[in-house]
Protein backbone atom coordinates (compact mmCIF):
# COMPACT_ATOMS: atom_id res chain seq x y z
CA UNK A 1 0.00 0.00 0.00
CA UNK A 2 1.42 3.34 -1.11
CA UNK A 3 2.26 5.77 1.87
CA UNK A 4 -0.58 8.54 0.69
CA UNK A 5 -3.02 5.86 0.66
CA UNK A 6 -2.37 5.14 4.63
CA UNK A 7 -2.03 8.54 5.07
CA UNK A 8 -4.94 9.39 3.78
CA UNK A 9 -6.78 6.63 5.70
CA UNK A 10 -5.39 7.66 8.90
CA UNK A 11 -6.56 11.51 8.44
CA UNK A 12 -10.22 10.53 7.11
CA UNK A 13 -11.79 10.10 10.31
CA UNK A 14 -9.49 13.33 11.89
CA UNK A 15 -10.75 15.68 8.82
CA UNK A 16 -14.34 14.28 8.66
CA UNK A 17 -14.82 15.60 12.93
CA UNK A 18 -13.72 18.87 11.76
CA UNK A 19 -15.95 21.75 10.84
CA UNK A 20 -16.77 22.26 7.22
CA UNK A 21 -15.48 26.01 7.34
CA UNK A 22 -11.87 23.81 8.86
CA UNK A 23 -12.16 21.60 6.01
CA UNK A 24 -12.56 24.51 3.59
CA UNK A 25 -9.82 26.15 4.77
CA UNK A 26 -7.29 23.40 4.80
CA UNK A 27 -8.56 22.48 1.14
CA UNK A 28 -7.60 26.63 0.23
CA UNK A 29 -4.43 26.31 2.13
CA UNK A 30 -1.23 27.87 0.24
CA UNK A 31 2.34 28.26 0.75
CA UNK A 32 3.52 31.67 1.04
CA UNK A 33 5.46 33.75 -1.63
CA UNK A 34 8.58 33.08 0.07
CA UNK A 35 8.38 29.41 0.45
CA UNK A 36 6.81 28.88 -3.38
CA UNK A 37 10.46 30.84 -4.45
CA UNK A 38 12.60 28.55 -2.54
CA UNK A 39 11.02 25.51 -3.68
CA UNK A 40 11.33 26.39 -7.00
CA UNK A 41 14.97 27.51 -6.69
CA UNK A 42 16.01 24.08 -5.00
CA UNK A 43 13.92 22.40 -7.63
CA UNK A 44 15.82 23.53 -10.54
CA UNK A 45 18.85 23.54 -8.46
CA UNK A 46 18.02 19.41 -8.29
CA UNK A 47 17.31 19.60 -11.91
CA UNK A 48 20.67 20.85 -12.65
CA UNK A 49 22.36 18.39 -10.09
CA UNK A 50 24.08 21.44 -8.41
CA UNK A 51 22.27 20.68 -4.82
CA UNK A 52 24.47 20.99 -1.64
CA UNK A 53 23.97 17.74 0.92
CA UNK A 54 22.03 20.54 2.97
CA UNK A 55 19.84 21.79 -0.12
CA UNK A 56 19.39 18.47 -0.66
CA UNK A 57 17.69 17.56 2.96
CA UNK A 58 15.89 20.99 2.63
CA UNK A 59 14.82 19.93 -0.85
CA UNK A 60 13.12 16.65 -0.02
CA UNK A 61 11.73 17.94 3.11
CA UNK A 62 9.49 20.49 1.34
CA UNK A 63 8.09 17.74 -0.98
CA UNK A 64 7.84 15.38 1.67
CA UNK A 65 5.47 18.16 3.25
CA UNK A 66 3.95 19.24 0.34
CA UNK A 67 2.52 15.11 -0.18
CA UNK A 68 0.95 16.01 3.46
CA UNK A 69 -0.59 18.81 2.40
CA UNK A 70 -2.09 17.84 -0.51
CA UNK A 71 -3.23 14.52 0.92
CA UNK A 72 -4.62 17.10 3.66
CA UNK A 73 -5.89 18.83 1.20
CA UNK A 74 -7.68 15.54 -1.01
CA UNK A 75 -8.72 14.71 2.12
CA UNK A 76 -10.83 18.11 2.79
CA UNK A 77 -12.28 18.22 -0.23
CA UNK A 78 -14.02 14.38 0.20
CA UNK A 79 -14.97 15.59 3.04
CA UNK A 80 -16.86 18.33 1.93
CA UNK A 81 -18.27 16.96 -1.18
CA UNK A 82 -19.43 14.32 1.44
CA UNK A 83 -21.43 17.21 3.30
CA UNK A 84 -22.61 18.60 0.45
CA UNK A 85 -24.13 15.72 -1.56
Amino acid sequence: MKSTTVLHRVLEPVLRSLPPEAARQIARAQADEELQQRVEELACKANEGTLTAEEQSEYEAYVDAGDIVATLQAVARKTLQAVAG
